[in-house]
């Protein structure tokens, strides 16, 4: 069986957030991460080509892009389609979304890449996808490849597969009756999962139902003109010396900082330490990642009561949802407690 790999600039030895906008590159062979997965696959699978394509140019011209992927797969001969791995890479990650699933639509062939459970991409394309459950950052690139590839190769040997728990991928909302090895009916194991239930014993459920949080947003504010408004923000902008040492990427803290003698962010004196895109614009005007500036100017126009004295900012990409959320709760009790009326929130 023949396969294709797609991948990113960056692992496709483009360059970096400079070639995010790269238009599809098609190689007959392999670069990059092509030749361990190619390596891990043999003999079952050969891994013929590897398409390159800019995360950006995937997600923003994505009708351009399939085009272009499709005129090349077209002229190839394949059973099996790979992208990633993605890790905790957001855009990389819809972008290995959005190829999967078309390329899944055309072709009918097994689509299989990776992603931490923290990226996007996964809410959004498991249903389409085998998305295996990848590390956070690209030193998990053995193991995430090593699992993408002994389930292609099962697939090949026409072995059978097992639900998505047991190999590692995120469920697809896809449901099929299978008997139990050892034979013990539904009737019984379920009695089973009830007295352990009433006995305070651990059980594991066989129909998980995934909870969403639901956040019901606020009402919105009666008067602007007499509100006092925060700007909170994942830009990463803080004083050039970075007092708090806020982490560029998988942020674990926040910082707060006094704009209250302040018109906009002066150069030299702000800047980003954002990793996630190139920093150079946002550090020669900060205000673009905070829009001190623009409130400044609705404050004085009377459009809002008051501008909050302090900024509170972190960084988004590669933060987990756990410290997300704990860096919601702490700020929102920050500004609870100064009678802040309303948030806004900038990110990248």
């Amino acid at each position: 069986m023949k396969a294709i790999h797609y991948i990113n600039q960056f692992f496709g030895q483009i360059g970096g957030e400079d070639k995010a906008d790269q238009t599809p590159i098609f190689h007959d062979g392999l670069i990059g991460c092509s030749m361990m997965l190619n390596a891990m696959v043999k003999p079952d699978i050969e891994v013929t080509n590897t398409i390159v394509c800019g995360d950006n140019y995937i997600t923003n011209h994505t009708e351009e892009a399939l085009k272009e992927i499709f005129a090349f797969l077209d002229t190839k001969e394949f059973g099996i389609f790979f992208a990633g791995p993605a890790f905790m890479a957001g855009r990389y990650g819809v972008g290995c979304g959005i190829v999967c699933k078309a390329v899944a639509e055309k072709y009918h062939v097994p689509v299989i890449t990776s992603m931490n459970e923290e990226n996007p991409g996964v809410e959004e394309y498991k249903s389409a996808a085998y998305i295996f459950r990848g590390g956070r950052k690209s030193t998990f690139m053995k193991q995430d490849v090593t699992a993408m590839a002994k389930f292609a190769v099962k697939i090949a040997k026409g072995e059978e597969l097992l639900p998505a728990q047991k190999e590692g991928y995120f469920p697809r909302g896809i449901r099929s009756e299978i008997p139990e090895p050892d034979g013990i009916m539904a009737a019984d194991r379920v009695i089973d999962m009830l007295l352990k239930k009433i006995n305070g014993e651990p059980f594991q459920t066989e129909l998980i139902i995934p909870s969403m949080e639901k956040i019901p947003p606020a009402e919105p504010v009666k008067d602007l003109s007499k509100a006092t408004i925060a700007l909170v923000s994942s830009s990463g902008v803080v004083p050039s010396d970075n007092p708090d040492r806020i982490q560029s990427a998988s942020a674990q803290k926040w910082g707060k900082y006094d704009i209250s003698k302040l018109d906009h962010f002066p150069e030299g004196q702000f800047k980003t330490i954002h990793a996630g895109f190139d920093p150079a614009a946002m550090c020669a005007v900060p205000d673009r990642g905070v829009p001190l500036d623009a409130m400044r100017y609705f404050e004085k126009q009377g459009k809002i009561g008051k501008l909050y004295d302090y900024y509170y900012v972190t960084v988004g990409t590669g933060t987990t949802q756990a410290f997300a959320a704990k860096f919601g709760r702490e700020i929102a009790k920050e500004l609870h407690d100064a009678n802040v009326d309303a948030v806004i929130l900038t990110s990248t």
